[in-house]
């Protein structure tokens, strides 16, 4: 198993490189093509009574134009080498919706992480991303700009989302040195806990994954958390979980789990949803 194309959200006001270095580095580990995405809206004119009180000038459009050819000239810097087979796509279009759109040509797609807020529709909104792709994000916080991948822990929760998770990470697991699953449970279901894990286990270990599992009982500690400090612990640098969400009144909401570890991981997440 390979990662055969990634895909990178690039701000159009963004400064620091740490996604892009992280997508550079998976990129020439996988011989992967490297595709670059941003977009920034064009609101429609505003028309009240048959009249147009306020429209994007035609200097602001070409003005966003020249910030986006920056932009694409700044990617393939920061790829180097990486960048000359590089594919740059923009539009004057909704960040959000754009990239949603364009993730049918990636294996995986690669976020920087930021402080979660509610955004309007025109702005990126990360969560909805996440969310409506069918692909998965790869998390890349601050100050992080590169990934390792040589020790693993992944989140195991018995749902759709970690199953999907757990196989479009097959290509970091199967590189891993070392792999830990851990679920966390109630007292009462402790044993089969542990017999889901046992399995997950075994699938990989069919697959040449090098891995080890374990079991904890909830405790006041978040679930969250206790992934970060466990990743922390065995020195991993990427953890592997279900993405978890909802939409509320057309807002994207993380599930509490997900918006945790979205907030506190001082390490790469991949998610799938």
């Amino acid at each position: 198993m390979s990662v055969a194309s990634v895909m990178v959200y690039v701000d159009s006001e963004q400064q620091e490189a740490g996604q892009v270095a992280v997508a550079r580095g998976i990129a020439r580990t996988f011989e992967a093509a490297v595709l670059g995405v941003s977009a920034v809206a064009v609101e429609p004119p505003f028309v009240a009574e048959g009249v147009i009180i306020e429209q994007t000038a035609e200097e602001d459009i070409k003005r966003i134009k020249a910030t986006l050819s920056a932009k694409e000239a700044w990617f393939k810097r920061v790829l180097g080498t990486a960048g000359e087979t590089a594919e740059w796509r923009w539009a004057l279009d909704y960040p959000t919706d754009f990239l949603v759109e364009q993730a049918r040509a990636a294996d995986l797609v690669i976020l920087k992480r930021r402080p979660h807020t509610s955004s309007h529709s025109h702005f990126f909104d990360p969560a909805g991303a996440m969310l409506r792709m069918g692909r998965p994000t790869l998390w890349v916080p601050e100050s992080v700009t590169e990934l390792s991948g040589d020790r693993i822990v992944v989140g195991w929760k018995d749902t759709r989302e970690a199953r999907l998770a757990v196989r479009d990470a097959m290509p970091f697991l199967t590189r891993a040195s070392q792999v830990t699953i851990a679920e966390i449970c109630t007292p009462s279901d402790q044993d089969a806990a542990r017999k889901r894990v046992r399995d997950v286990a075994g699938y990989l270990q069919r697959h040449g994954v090098q891995c080890q599992h374990e079991i904890r009982v909830h405790t006041a500690e978040p679930d969250g958390g206790y992934l970060v400090r466990l990743a922390s612990e065995l020195g991993a640098d990427l953890i592997v979980t279900g993405g978890y969400g909802h939409s509320r009144l057309g807002e994207w909401i993380f599930g509490g789990m997900t918006l945790s570890l979205l907030q506190q991981a001082p390490v790469c997440l991949l998610m799938s949803h």
